[in-house]
This record gives structure tokens, sequence and C-alpha cells, in this order.
């Protein structure tokens, strides 16, 4: 119904029902609590239209729709290839992620590396803290990532298409093929974005 006010409004009562290809008398209960909690408005003799909650939620969902995933990424967790497990293991605990970039010298995404990886290969392992972070990082073609001008919405498909928790955020500096890492966007970001979009649509 609310789907037909925003598209039609005003639309009388008698037009939702034939549009749903009901009688009126069956949507009137459905119509008065709508109006009730505020999604819909009516006003004698011209009809329903969009209330004051279908109207901010519709203004959020429109915002949301138009962030890019530079608006929300935040500041990537990195390690250099050269890097120990032990090494990452401790940058994990200090930094409170699940997922670690490893990058070479100059930026460029090489690996990622999660709780999930450390833990397989630590476990009965005595060794496996000076193990190298590149054998055990899981490398091309196996990341996931996205570009900063990609929109917040194909970032959360991409989370869920390939159940990742984090989608490292590449650039490629001056048009060439080198993918520079240059911020994160995890499933955290996603949350406070719902948070804040039922909250308070208009602080996005």
């Amino acid at each position: 119904m609310i789907r037909l006010v925003k598209q039609h409004a005003p639309i009388t009562g008698e037009q939702i029902a034939e549009q749903l290809h009901l009688s009126r008398p069956t949507i009137r209960s459905d119509l008065a609590l709508l109006v009730m909690l505020g999604h819909l408005d009516a006003k004698p003799k011209v009809g329903y239209f969009l209330g004051k909650a279908a109207a901010s939620d519709y203004q959020g969902s429109r915002k949301l729709q138009g962030m890019k995933v530079r608006d929300v990424q935040s500041v990537p967790v990195i390690l250099l290839e050269t890097a120990t497990v032990n090494d990452a293991v401790v940058a994990l605990f200090m930094e409170n992620v699940g997922t670690i970039m490893i990058t070479d010298a100059e930026g460029t995404l090489r690996g990622m590396v999660s709780r999930k990886d450390l833990l397989k290969v630590t476990l009965g392992n005595a060794n496996a803290a000076q193990m190298p972070v590149s054998l055990v990082m899981t490398r091309q073609p196996n990341l996931v990532t996205v570009s900063p001008d990609e929109s917040v919405l194909d970032a959360a498909r991409k989370m869920i298409h390939h159940q990742v928790d984090s989608l490292p955020v590449v650039a490629s500096p001056d048009g060439s093929s080198r993918r520079e890492v240059v911020g994160r966007i995890t499933k955290t970001t996603m949350t406070r974005l719902l948070v804040e979009l039922v909250a308070d649509p208009d602080s996005l």
C-alpha cells in the first residue's frame, strides 16, 4: 500500500483497493493502521499520501543508495608481507579487527589474513609464530575488493555473496594497474549505517 501511495499520491482508498484487486472494506483497517503509525496521511476528498514516518524512511533509503564507499570507509589495518604470523596475531588483538590487509612496501595489496587463517595455522604448530604471514594469507584470485567509487549497497552485496566480514578498498594511483589499499569497509560499517538510518535518516 505504501508503495502504491508513493507512486500515485494523492490516491483514494477506492483506487488503492482497485490496484490491489480488493474491496474497499477489506483494506479499511489496514489503511487506518498505517495512518495511525504515521506511514500514511489522509485528507478528506483528496486521498492518501505519505506520512512523516514513511517519508523519513524513503528519504533515508535514497541517501543510502547514493552513498559511496569513500563516504564510509575506515582506515585499513595493514601489515607488510614480510611480517610474521606472530605480528599478525598481535595486530589483530591490538587493533581489535577480524582481518588484516597484507601489502608490499609500496602499499600494493598482496593478500588478506583473518582470524580463521591464523587459528588454522597456529593450532598444534609450535613453530607457527615465526612463519611469514605471506604463507597463510589469502591471495588472488580469491580476494574480493571494492573501489572508493562503488556504492555502499554494491559493497554490501559483495560481502553477502562472498560471505566475508571485511573488504579492502583499493585504488589505482595514476591510472596504473597497481592496487593500493586506501581503506576498508566491514560488517560493522554496514551495521552502523543501518542504525543511523533508523535512528535519524537526516544524519546520513
